[in-house]
């Protein structure tokens, strides 16, 4: 019964910067894993980046390294993705995901998403 809401797309240009959110809400057994996939037209769903909910361990992928920041607020059950210097090729539908159990780069492992937001780069 948890339930994800993603917010903070929208259009941007090339360079610019994005602000995503999601917050968990609903019944919380145990949060140990959240992150984001992303989505494009004609694409499989790919991994972006995720977070242990208790270390604060990161990963990423290697197409946003250095460029996306993920982090997490405990007391709002909130997880960020700071998205700078954004590339037509980010251009995707961005969905937050949740785990019990799992804080790594596979989608499959990931029990809770959110509906998707829509990040577009123009060029």
């Amino acid at each position: 019964q948890v339930q994800l809401v993603e917010s903070g797309g929208g259009l941007v240009q090339a360079g610019g910067s994005l602000r995503l959110s999601c917050a968990a809400s609903g019944r919380t057994l145990r949060q140990y894993g959240m992150g984001w996939f992303r989505q494009a037209p004609g694409k499989e769903r790919e991994f972006v980046s995720t977070i242990n909910w208790g270390t604060g361990n990161e990963n990423y992928a290697d197409s946003v390294k250095g460029r996306f920041t993920i982090s997490r607020d405990n007391a709002k059950n909130t997880v960020f993705l700071q998205m700078n210097s954004l590339k037509p090729e980010d251009t995707a539908v961005y969905y937050c995901a949740g785990s019990t159990y799992y804080s790594g780069t596979q989608k499959n492992y990931y029990q809770y998403w959110g509906q998707g937001t829509q990040v577009t780069v123009s060029s």
